[in-house]
């Protein structure tokens, strides 16, 4: 142990001294020795010149494939690519490791920044969420395999973030259609998003505008169609005030429950 603690000081050493004269690594970079471009790439690895050590990983990758050093290199190659966030390659990379080390004392690891890899790629909610659901999916795989992970609280963490931007979205859909007055529309769209996220922090909003959307839908409704539809909306209402009490949306709610049993008291 301590002489691999003294080699790994010497090569940082070694990196520090020669990474003062950029014209070192240029030799390295075009040497065809790839045991100094290993041992370089290495060093510089070691103290973060990441981007650095890519290029002479690069280089060397398919010359040690098959032997001994390929599964070190394989892992450090992609996690140099994470660690400059290189995502898209990152996930790839660190994929193929597992796919070929499945049992290295590092595959827990690798899929653990792989899955983060994918993650880390989810867009702005307003965006498609291919990327996002694909994260979701690659991190749940991921606690799947190892529940007791040290990163299993960080990959939990993850999963709740990206979950909230998808029901941001779905959310933010049937919004939309309520805000150009689509009423069915919204209504239906806000019943799936109720139905897929039943624990979002978005329900109370969602029960609000739903039941918002039907007594606009049914307020100006034709005659004959009035009172059926706010008698829905007033079920609404219900369900909202049952769920929050003394929600955000409840003076809003209340008003416009007044004013359904004005209108129904007209009709009766």
């Amino acid at each position: 142990m301590f002489l691999s603690l003294m080699k790994k000081i010497i090569l940082v050493v070694l990196a520090v001294v020669t990474l003062a004269s950029c014209s070192e690594y240029q030799k390295i970079l075009k040497s065809e020795d790839m045991g100094a471009k290993y041992a370089f790439a290495d060093s510089l690895y070691d103290i973060g010149k990441y981007r650095k050590s890519l290029k002479l990983w690069e280089q060397i990758v398919p010359s040690y494939r098959g032997k001994p050093q390929a599964e070190r290199i394989m892992f450090l190659n992609a996690d140099a690519l994470y660690q400059v966030g290189d995502y898209y390659l990152s996930g790839y990379q660190f994929d193929r490791f597992v796919s070929s080390y499945p049992d290295s004392q590092k595959a827990e690891e690798a899929q653990y920044k792989a899955a983060m890899s994918y993650a880390a790629l989810s867009p702005n909610y307003q965006l498609d969420q291919s990327e996002t659901e694909k994260g979701l999916d690659q991190l749940q795989l991921f606690i799947t395999a190892y529940p007791e992970s040290e990163y299993a609280d960080d990959a939990s963490e993850r999963i709740q973030e990206l979950s909230v931007k998808l029901q941001k979205k779905s959310y933010e859909i049937a919004k939309g259609w309520h805000k150009i007055m689509d009423y069915p529309t919204a209504i239906a769209a806000f019943d799936d998003f109720l139905s897929d996220y039943p624990g979002s922090p978005f329900r109370e909003a969602a029960l609000f505008y739903k039941f918002d959307s039907q007594y606009q839908y049914g307020s100006k409704s034709i005659s004959v169609l009035v009172k059926p539809r706010l008698n829905e909306a007033i079920e609404m209402y219900e369900t909202l005030i049952r769920y929050f009490p003394e929600g955000e949306y409840r003076e809003e709610a209340d008003a416009l429950r007044e004013d359904i049993d004005a209108i129904l008291e007209n009709y009766s």
